[in-house]
């Protein structure tokens, strides 16, 4: 019979999980309705649970007969995810279930975000820990609270909560990879003020969409090339900026950790101009198109005339937001010189509007798994906005994850993977935020990997998870379990 849900798919006990995970809304922030399902869920399996003061859900399990002396082990994902649509998509994500649908081999969601990231985490700490035949020792579970917009249930934990020698995280993307060091990151927000004017006579407004790009992870992906629709938009914008223009408003992205796929301004532009401007707008989305033709084969630029504002951004302010956006740092600043292929250093600029209080803001995630790096490149950003009058707040600021390669953990993981599979494991680093930083920090001799089944593009709506890896990620992290070693005497 042909499989038609995810619900059908195999190992069963891991996707019924996950499909009751969909159902669950858990963007970043507004966790209630997933921590109580999880409460449920526990109480209802006779587990034993208890939510922290941050409301991170934690849950002990007993060992199985005959692995009361092996290492404790702590299983860890994160419970929220990034709640991204397609443009043109109704979802309300604090209400509607993520709707999946089955294409070969992946699972994806129906124009959002699929939820994978960490959903797979969770579902696959649910099955261990309701299991009546995995063989473990003592064991834990971690479900953290914000882990997209600031590891806030990492930064709460206490010490003193977990209990085990080792932790397995469980939020990779690349099955067949034990990542073993993560980079660090920081919170950037630029804030410009600005002064208004009455719009002057003869101005016509038009509103400039950019839009069609892919986005995704801007740690996993801010190597591939994608564009940022920010610096899209800007591009079109500088390159008429001495024809009178002026702006209106300004609005691109929306999540600080996901490369911006749209972003949109209006701005008043001079009559006599208009047909003019419009040309060169198209002049540039050729040139654009062009040189993303193999990255972004979907990019479009659009422009409409729309009612005009009674007032608009004065010329200098109009200029000084053109031209700040135009030289902040975007995408990768440095490839590390001690790992092949991983970016050591980046940027991402997230956010960037206009508001009501005539300030124009931008919010940028900055990663570096060295950390006198990341602190440099944060304290260009804080040049740059105090040359633009502005000034720019740093917060959030998480550590990177140095690598054990001596660990015993490592190697029992190595092992196994080569016994089950007949190959190595790859043994890698990620730019990307990872919780074992901060844990680390808080159990400086608690031993940690970090494995997943292979996910791509998440945070955008093409985010997916491939069918078969999800069954060896479950597997192996079963057969892991089973080979822990004893503690030494």
């Amino acid at each position: 019979m042909a499989t038609k849900t995810i619900k059908d798919l195999e190992p069963k006990e891991l996707w019924n999980n996950f499909d009751a995970l969909t159902k669950c809304p858990r963007p970043s922030k507004h966790e209630e309705v997933v921590r109580e399902f999880l409460v449920k869920w526990a109480k209802k399996n006779k587990i034993a649970c208890r939510v922290d003061a941050i409301g991170n859900v934690i849950m002990s399990k007993p060992a199985t007969k005959g692995m009361e002396k092996v290492h404790p082990v702590v299983l860890q994902a994160h419970m929220d995810m990034v709640p991204q649509a397609r443009a043109g998509k109704k979802h309300d994500f604090l209400k509607d279930p993520i709707k999946t649908k089955i294409v070969g081999e992946w699972v994806y969601a129906d124009d959002t975000t699929l939820g994978a990231d960490d959903g797979m985490g969770v579902a696959a700490i649910m099955a261990v820990f309701e299991s009546k035949t995995v063989k473990h020792g003592p064991l834990e579970a971690l479900i953290t609270t914000d882990e997209e917009t600031g590891m806030t249930g990492a930064f709460g934990l206490k010490k003193g909560e977990l209990h085990g020698d080792y932790l397995l995280n469980l939020d990779s993307e690349t099955e067949g990879e034990l990542y073993v060091g993560c980079a660090g990151g920081i919170d950037a927000a630029l804030s410009i003020p600005y002064k208004t004017e009455k719009a002057p006579k003869g101005m016509e407004a038009y509103k400039l969409t950019i839009g069609g790009l892919k986005g995704g992870h801007s740690g996993m992906e801010i190597n591939t090339g994608r564009a940022n629709a920010n610096k899209l938009l800007f591009r079109h914008l500088r390159w008429v900026a001495e024809c009178g223009i002026r702006l209106i408003s300004l609005e691109g992205g929306n999540m600080r950790n996901a490369i911006p796929r749209d972003a949109e301004a209006v701005i008043a532009m001079p009559k006599e101009h208009v047909d003019c401007i419009l040309k060169e707008f198209d002049k540039v989305a050729g040139w654009v198109k062009k040189e993303l033709a193999n990255v972004e084969p979907d990019f479009f630029m659009k422009y409409e005339k729309v009612r005009m504002n009674p007032t608009v951004i004065d010329n200098e302010g109009t200029q000084k937001i053109i031209n700040l956006m135009m030289v902040a740092p975007n995408g990768v600043i440095r490839m590390s010189k001690d790992m092949e292929g991983l970016v050591e250093t980046s940027l991402n600029l997230a956010i960037a509007k206009t508001t009501a209080a005539k300030k124009f803001v931008v919010y940028a995630l900055l990663r570096s798994s060295v950390d006198t790096a990341k602190e440099a490149l944060a304290e260009r950003l804080v040049c740059l906005a105090e040359l633009a009058g502005g000034k720019c707040q740093l917060s959030g600021a998480y550590p990177g994850w140095k690598p054990n390669m001596e660990s015993q953990l490592l190697k029992t993981m190595k092992q196994v993977y080569k016994k089950k599979y007949k190959k190595e494991p790859l043994v890698v680093a990620i730019h990307a935020g990872l919780e074992c930083g901060l844990l680390g920090g808080k159990y400086p001799d608690m031993e940690m990997i970090s494995f997943g089944p292979t996910l791509q593009s998440p945070h955008s709506p093409d985010e997916r998870c491939n069918i078969p890896s999800t069954k060896k990620f479950y597997d192996y992290l079963v057969a892991v379990l089973e080979a822990i070693p004893e503690k030494k005497k």
